[in-house]
């Protein structure tokens, strides 16, 4: 029951306090993109949720996954955790929304790339009077039931104080972000750059650009921002992949003086944050996202109250509280 732990203490602690002392496992290797064909919901004996993420190029999902997997067991249902190779495949996630949906599922958890795509489709699920839960992103649209979120607005906010606080309350920074397009990307941009103009006038936003959460492409990214502005005193990077190429470029490039704040965790933020290469990260919880996100699934098809907006809590970590019970709980690698 440790992962259950997990979760009643990231939905019940103060956002940047405790999350429980139970310790995460850590997490198998990306399987490949998408999971084996749906069972047929008029022939399956159990509830039938297909589980649809972003993605699987970070080890985030995998821990969403472990969440989603442990409330189908404990609730007798069967799920499917699909998802295209990576999260810049907006089109592969429609597809794969759309057989889902050809399966007659009992309920469908899904984590939007693009927060206006995918709507005609779930106007299609509330036709047919299949409950959806959104799960790390929600959708431009009040189809889904419940959506069990970190509140990223909040959780960038701190990202942006903390900088704030190792540069001096002064200089210039700049924002890798994983995309535009989902409510993921959106708000922890916009959560971190308004924090900065709302209270630290003598901080500058010199650049903002999109790696679509790739590794490679942050790390140029970054590079060219660090070509047009060698006086940037901090990163930003708003996902496991753009922390990364964040981290990367940095090293690459040998400015070891740039603060360079992340996002999520994995192992090579987690060894960067421990060396002192990397100076914190948000972490989220992404076993509570996944648990949560299935038990409302299951709570919408049985005509069961569902809270609209589950908050799954979010927390800083840096080299001084990573390797306590606190966080480890909600670390993943």
């Amino acid at each position: 029951m440790f992962l259950f732990a997990i979760v009643l203490a990231a939905c019940g602690t103060n956002k940047t306090e405790e999350v429980g002392k139970s310790a995460v496992p850590a997490v198998a290797p990306a399987p490949a993109a998408t999971a084996p064909a749906a069972p047929d919901a008029k022939k399956a004996d159990k509830m039938y949720i297909p589980v649809i993420s972003k993605g699987f190029q970070h080890q985030f999902w995998q821990a969403v996954k472990l969440g989603a997997e442990k409330a189908a067991k404990e609730l007798d249902v069967t799920i499917t955790f699909e998802g295209p190779e990576t999260e810049a495949q907006v089109d592969k996630q429609i597809e794969i929304l759309t057989a889902a949906l050809g399966k007659k599922p009992s309920a469908i958890a899904f984590a939007a790339l693009d927060s206006k795509a995918a709507v005609p489709l779930l106007e299609k699920a509330k036709a047919a009077k299949i409950p959806v839960v959104g799960f790390d992103s929600g959708v431009d649209s009040d189809i889904p039931v419940a959506t069990a979120a970190t509140d990223n607005i909040a959780a960038a906010g701190l990202a942006a104080d903390k900088m704030a606080g190792l540069i001096n309350n002064e200089g210039e920074v700049a924002v890798i972000v994983h995309d535009q397009t989902s409510r993921t990307g959106i708000d922890r941009r916009d959560g971190f750059v308004n924090r900065i103009k709302s209270k630290y006038p003598n901080i500058k936003i010199v650049d903002i650009q999109y790696g679509g959460g790739d590794q490679l492409k942050s790390t140029d990214l970054t590079k060219a921002i660090i070509q047009a502005h060698p006086n940037v005193k901090g990163i930003f990077g708003a996902n496991e992949g753009s922390a990364i190429g964040v981290l990367n470029a940095v090293t690459e490039l040998k400015k070891d003086k740039i603060i360079v704040i992340g996002y999520d965790s994995g192992k090579q933020q987690m060894d960067a944050i421990k060396s002192g290469k990397m100076a914190g990260a948000i972490t989220q919880n992404p076993i509570g996202i996944g648990y949560e996100s299935v038990k409302a699934a299951v709570k919408a098809v049985k005509g069961e109250k569902v809270e609209k907006n589950i908050d799954t809590g979010f927390f800083w970590y840096d080299k001084t509280n990573i390797d306590s019970p606190e966080i480890k709980g909600v670390l993943y690698n």
